[in-house]
């Protein structure tokens, strides 16, 4: 068992890619790919996929703050985060392979309740097994000297992630249907499950902190003490920030495909291929965007990437040909990365020291849970009243109409109000404050 000041292994590393890979792939279809099956399959009403979203935010942050908290208190035979990763990837993919099988429901009210329900439960194990156990694994692994490598390879996991949700997920949904691919990502995350959990090793913890000291309750609870907030001025502007931002951006990304395929006319394979390059493009702007964050003013970047992001939003609501649907999105997506990136360095600039762990999980609360109900619901009552009617297997229901970007994109351009009121001091970083 090795201890945090070990060097990793050889085997270490290839767990970590592994679990990363596997389960950003599986994030990246959900928040793709579910949506567009509750469209096609179940009811081209926009309403069950914004509950869908909103139940699996909150189901995604509860359960990584309050499984986040209990595999710091784990104390076992088989290690402090494994059991979490390996049985929680094992029920992941299990529930992944599942949940199609809400589709042969003949009734549509009780298939629409069902869908909710198996995706806030794979939610569950995924947040379970993923963004509480083996986030704080690789945490638990990473010392001075190789914190920015594993950083390095959990950033271009999710970057791979995305492109196989958008380049390859498509092009299978179109030439083997959805229940064959969901079948094929719940078994591959099943496996890698299976070997990269079982060849995890846990962190060796020192003798005096075997027993946690404190009740669970207790510490779960300081999570939400509002008085953290209230002594940190400038780093609650930063999460309201965050926070309006991403509402903005949740109005229309639920239902990005599902608009592309129906007003536009695009079909998977194409939005596979537009999508991979929008990807692309947006990784060679947003790279050397953080390069930069640290060295300039982070509330100029924040103001111009949002401004010309929220300008690609409005502009990809008015154009219909692949060409200029890939440079609009490619401006809409690559510049919000770019706005990511500086918004979460400066936040993680005004962390306090003694309560970065606390911080990162309300940091939830503002950048998952509020979003994903808000916007999605706001993108729905958006189409319900400004998009074409229209049936499909059946169902009646409504094409997203345009709308739904151009308010998104005026959301987030009012989510620098708050930004004025808060300076970024000497350009860079500055120092965090005390509580």
């Amino acid at each position: 068992m090795p201890t945090s000041s070990s060097r990793l292994s050889s085997r270490t590393w290839f767990v970590m890619f592994a679990l990363a890979l596997t389960g950003q792939i599986a994030w990246a279809v959900e928040n793709s790919w579910f949506n567009t099956f509750v469209y096609d399959t179940i009811t081209p009403d926009p309403r069950p996929v914004a509950w869908m979203v909103a139940g699996s935010a909150i189901t995604a942050t509860l359960t990584t703050l309050f499984m986040g908290t209990l595999s710091d208190r784990t104390r076992s035979r088989w290690g402090r985060r494994r059991p979490f990763i390996l049985v929680g990837y094992i029920l992941w993919g299990l529930s992944t392979v599942l949940f199609p099988t809400v589709a042969y429901i003949q009734t549509t009210s009780i298939a629409i309740i069902m869908v909710v329900v198996a995706d806030s439960i794979m939610t569950f194990f995924g947040s379970t097994a993923n963004d509480a156990a083996f986030s704080a694994w690789t945490t638990d692994i990473a010392t001075t000297e190789t914190r920015g490598r594993v950083e390095g390879v959990l950033n271009l996991s999710v970057f791979l992630a995305q492109i196989v949700a958008m380049v390859a997920a498509g092009m299978l949904i179109d030439s083997l249907g959805y229940f064959t691919f969901f079948y094929l990502l719940g078994g591959i995350v099943i496996v890698v499950g299976v070997v990269a959990g079982s060849m995890l090793q846990d962190v060796k913890l020192p003798a005096e902190s075997e027993v946690p000291k404190r009740s669970f309750l207790s510490e779960f609870a300081e999570l939400f003490d509002i008085n953290t907030l209230k002594e940190n001025r400038e780093l609650f502007i930063i999460l309201i920030f965050i926070m309006l931002s991403s509402i903005g951006m949740q109005v229309s990304l639920p239902y990005l495909i599902i608009y592309l395929e129906n007003y536009i006319g695009v079909t998977k394979t194409e939005f596979s291929i537009i999508g991979g390059a929008v990807m692309l493009g947006s990784a060679v702007f947003a790279i050397p965007f953080g390069l930069l964050a640290d060295k300039w003013n982070k509330r100029n970047m924040i103001f111009f990437a949002t401004i010309v992001s929220s300008l690609g939003g409005i502009l990809l609501s008015l154009v219909k040909s692949l060409p200029l649907l890939a440079l609009t999105g490619l401006l809409w997506q690559a510049f919000s990365v770019a706005m990511g990136i500086a918004s979460v360095a400066w936040l993680k600039d005004l962390l306090p020291e003694q309560n970065r762990g606390k911080f990162l999980g309300i940091r939830m609360i503002f950048w998952i849970a509020i979003p994903m109900v808000i916007g999605p619901w706001l993108g729905s009552t958006l189409i319900q009243n400004f998009g074409a009617p229209t049936t499909l297997n059946g169902q009646a229901g409504f094409v997203p109409a345009p709308i739904i970007f151009q308010v998104g994109s005026v959301i987030s351009l009012l989510a620098l109000i708050p930004l004025f009121f808060i300076n970024d001091h000497k350009g860079g970083s500055r120092s965090a404050p005390t509580k």
